[in-house]
C-alpha cells in the first residue's frame, strides 16, 4: 500500500512482499531478539506523548555513533521506499503506524542486532524526522525547559530552572538541522538559506524561534527556541514562585485594570513577555485590543483581539513591513488598547503618541536594566528615528504618556523577580521624576547559592494613579494592598 511502485528495493529487499506477510513471520526471519509477550511495545504515538512533569527531569540518553550510523542507513532506505504523496494524504497517527511498520521491516532485513529499547528509540527518532522536528521533539515535549539552544549538529544546550546544561541530543548532520529549521520557518511563511541566513519565526504554540545559518554561522546552523509553557502563568503563580508578593500582585492587577500606560522593562530572559501576558488577563473582556509583534507570542485571553505581525523583506529586498508601519496602522483600526510585544527602535515614538492620544492602558516591553535606564533608552530610540525634537520636548512626551514602569530581572541564581514598580510623575527642570512603590532588596544567599531577598514598600501612601483607581472603583482595594504591603514590610526581620 505504502511502497513506491517499481522502485528499486535492492538495498532493503522486497518491502512490499514483506508487508503482505504476517508480522510474526517477518520477525522470525530476523536474528533480532523477539519481543516477550508480557512486555508489549507501546505504540510510537504513546512514546511521543509528553512525559509527566517530575521534580528532577531525566537527562537525555547519550547515543553512540553506531546508533546514528544505523539510523542514517534505515532513514535512507525508508526515503527510497515510501511514497511521500500517499504519506501526505494520511492523518498523523496513520502515517506514524505506516512508518513504524516499514522501519521494522528494514531493521529485520538488514539484520541489525538491537534491543527492544534501542529499536523503540530508533522508531521514535525516525517518525520525528519524517513528521515532526526530529531530535527536538523530546525537548519540545518537556514543559520544564525554558530555552533550547542548538549550536550545530552535534551540540545542544537547554535551560532548566534558570541554569544552562548540555544534553546528549544531536542531529544526523548539518543538513538535517537546516532542513528542520526550514520546516519550522516555512510554517509562518518565511525562509532561511544561504541568501537569507537570518530568520525569526515561531512554533504553533507561540514559542519564539531564531535561526542563523551558514555562512554567517561558522560551525553549522544555530537554532534558538524560547519555549512557552503549556500552562499559561498567572500572577498567582508568580506569587507562588516568589517573583512578587501577594500585595504587589494586587497592585499590578489594579494597574492593568484601571488602564495605566505600562512599560515592562528588563534584560534578556527576565520574563518580560510572561509578565505582559499576566497583566493582560485583567483587561476587561469588552475592550478591543490590537497587538503588534515581530513574532506573534502574546497569548491574550480576551475575545476581541487583533494580532499583527511584522514581515521581513523578500528575496528582492522588497515588501518589508516594520513595527512602525504596524503601530501607525493600529491608530486607524479603532483600538482601545495597543500592545507592542517588544519596542526596539523608532516605533517607540508612535507608541508614545498612541498612549497620549486616548489609547489609555497601552503596554509594551523594552530591554533595560532599571526604570531610569528605561527612560533614557526611550529617549535614545526616539533620537534613532531621526526626530529633530528638543530634549525637553521628548521628555515631556515621555512623562505625558507613560504612567508605570515595571522592572523584571533575572538574578544570578537563575530566579526571576519583579524588582521595581515605579511611577513616572512629571518633570522637575529638565529631569524626569519618578517614585518607587515597591522594590526588591537582596539580603544575601543560602547554603545552596539561592538568593535571599524581600519586596519592601517604599512608604508611598497614595500613588500618582490614585484618581484613576478611584474612577474605576478600585481605590479601596489599592489602599488595602498598599497598607498590607507596609505592614508586612515592617514585620520582616533582617
Amino acid at each position: 500500500m505504502f511502497g513506491k511502485r517499481g522502485s528499486d528495493t535492492s538495498s532493503t529487499g522486497d518491502l512490499s512482499t514483506l508487508q503482505q506477510k504476517p508480522r510474526p513471520a517477518a520477525a522470525a526471519s530476523s536474528p533480532a531478539p523477539s519481543r516477550p509477550a508480557p512486555e508489549p511495545v507501546r505504540p510510537v504515538a504513546a512514546a511521543m506523548r509528553p512525559e509527566p512533569q517530575v521534580d528532577a527531569p531525566r537527562p537525555a540518553p547519550v547515543l553512540s555513533d553506531e546508533y546514528y550510523q544505523r539510523k542514517s542507513q534505515v532513514f535512507a532506505a525508508l526515503i527510497d521506499t515510501i511514497d511521500l504523496s500517499q504519506l501526505a494524504s494520511m492523518d498523523h497517527e496513520s502515517a506514524r503506524e505506516e512508518i513504524r511498520d516499514i522501519v521494522n521491516d528494514i531493521v529485520a532485513i538488514k539484520n541489525f542486532a538491537m534491543s527492544i529499547a534501542e529499536q523503540e528509540e530508533l522508531l521514535s527518532d525516525i517518525c520525528n524526522d519524517v513528521l515532526g522536528y526530529g531530535p527536538l521533539e523530546p525537548l519540545l515535549a518537556r514543559d520544564d525547559i525554558a530555552d533550547i539552544m542548538v549550536n550545530g549538529a552535534n551540540q545542544t544546550f537547554i535551560e532548566v530552572g534558570g541554569k544552562v546544561q548540555q544534553t546528549g541530543v544531536r542531529f544526523r548532520d548539518n543538513q538535517q538541522l537546516l532542513n528542520i529549521c526550514q520546516r519550522i520557518v516555512s510554517q509562518v511563511g518565511r525562509r532561511v538559506d544561504e541568501t537569507s541566513p537570518i530568520c525569526d519565526a515561531r512554533l504553533p504554540d507561540g514559542s519564539r524561534v531564531n535561526v542563523i545559518a551558514p555562512p554567517l554561522s561558522i560551525d553549522g546552523t544555530a537554532l534558538t527556541i524560547r519555549k512557552f509553557k503549556k500552562d499559561k502563568l498567572t500572577l498567582d503563580q508568580l506569587v507562588k514562585f516568589g517573583a512578587i508578593t501577594p500585595e504587589g500582585a494586587t497592585i499590578l492587577q489594579i494597574i492593568g485594570r484601571v488602564r495605566c500606560n505600562v512599560v515592562i522593562s528588563g534584560g534578556t530572559g527576565s520574563g518580560k513577555t510572561t509578565l505582559l501576558n499576566c497583566l493582560t488577563r485583567y483587561i476587561d473582556a469588552d475592550e478591543r485590543i490590537i497587538t503588534c509583534e515581530d513574532s506573534a507570542e502574546l497569548q491574550l485571553q480576551q475575545p476581541h483581539v487583533v494580532r499583527l505581525e511584522t514581515r521581513p523583506p523578500n528575496i528582492e529586498g522588497e515588501g518589508e513591513i516594520t513595527m512602525r508601519d504596524l503601530v501607525k496602522n493600529c491608530l486607524r483600526m479603532r483600538p482601545e488598547r495597543i500592545i507592542v510585544g517588544e519596542v526596539r527602535g523608532p516605533e517607540v515614538f508612535d507608541l508614545l503618541q498612541a498612549m497620549n492620544t486616548g489609547h489609555d492602558g497601552s503596554m509594551g516591553t523594552i530591554h533595560s536594566n532599571s526604570p531610569r535606564e528605561c527612560l533614557n533608552r526611550i529617549e535614545s530610540m526616539i533620537a534613532m528615528g531621526g526626530f529633530s525634537l528638543p530634549s525637553r520636548t521628548v521628555k515631556e512626551i515621555v512623562t505625558g504618556s507613560i504612567d508605570v514602569i515595571i522592572q523584571a530581572a533575572r538574578l544570578r541564581d537563575g530566579s526571576r523577580r519583579i524588582t521595581h514598580i515605579t511611577e513616572v510623575l512629571g518633570m522637575e527642570g529638565d529631569v524626569i521624576t519618578t517614585q518607587d512603590l515597591l522594590v526588591y532588596e537582596i539580603l544575601g544567599e543560602d547554603a545552596q547559592g539561592r538568593i535571599i531577598g524581600r519586596h519592601r514598600s517604599t512608604g508611598v501612601g497614595r500613588p500618582h494613579f490614585w484618581e484613576r483607581a478611584r474612577y474605576y472603583n478600585e481605590e479601596q482595594r489599592l489602599a488595602a494592598a498598599i497598607d498590607a504591603s507596609a505592614v508586612s514590610d515592617e514585620g520582616v526581620k533582617i
